[in-house]
């Protein structure tokens, strides 16, 4: 079985991936402040915020993804501004109401969004993308449905925030291969009146 590691040492995995066009567009109505990146690869998230002025906690369980992304890091000039932490996602022990922000591209950490969630702050945002089970037609992401989230799971799983943005869809991605994903964005908030943020779709 190819390891995290192997993958992202080949260049299997992008060593410079994009983040979310939704983490982009919402992140001028997210709090300023404290980051959590989970499962950071190649910083695909941890370096983008960094360099919006977060301080960033990024972990990772891959040595050499860590190593790419701190890399890419000092090259942006950022490195100052994210703490890298190796450690494995699936025993972590995540502070509580520690962060304004924190986001998780491609890893399917549902099992821990209880405990990923009690490390929002008050009015804290959390984004989550991840690869979505269907049987249209793609090349990306696992080839095994366990490693995917069923429909609507995402949204189920989160429905304790005050969910501002969430879908699933199906796309192509910078190296032209198609992906069905699950994206949420969600507030830690409570109560019967809520504000959402006013969003310019281009």
């Amino acid at each position: 079985m190819t390891t995290w590691d192997e993958r992202f040492r080949t260049g299997e995995y992008p060593t410079d991936p994009d983040p979310s066009p939704v983490l982009r567009r919402y992140l001028d109505t997210c709090p300023d402040g404290r980051a959590l990146d989970i499962a950071t690869g190649t910083g695909r998230n941890a370096v983008f915020l960094a360099t919006a002025g977060y301080q960033v906690d990024a972990i990772d369980q891959s040595r050499v993804g860590l190593r790419i992304a701190r890399e890419k890091a000092s090259d942006r000039g950022v490195d100052d501004r994210i703490n890298w932490i190796q450690g494995d996602v699936g025993t972590y022990g995540f502070p509580l109401e520690t962060y304004d922000l924190i986001t998780s591209s491609f890893y399917r950490a549902v099992d821990r969004l209880p405990d990923i969630t009690e490390s929002l702050a008050t009015d804290g945002i959390l984004f989550v993308q991840h690869h979505l089970r269907t049987d249209a037609d793609i090349d990306g992401g696992s080839d095994s449905d366990r490693y995917r989230f069923a429909a609507n799971e995402l949204l189920h799983a989160c429905l304790d925030l005050t969910v501002l943005y969430y879908t699933e869809r199906t796309e192509r991605r910078d190296d032209d291969r198609r992906s069905a994903v699950a994206e949420i964005l969600a507030r830690n908030s409570s109560g019967h009146f809520q504000t959402y943020p006013e969003i310019e779709w281009a």
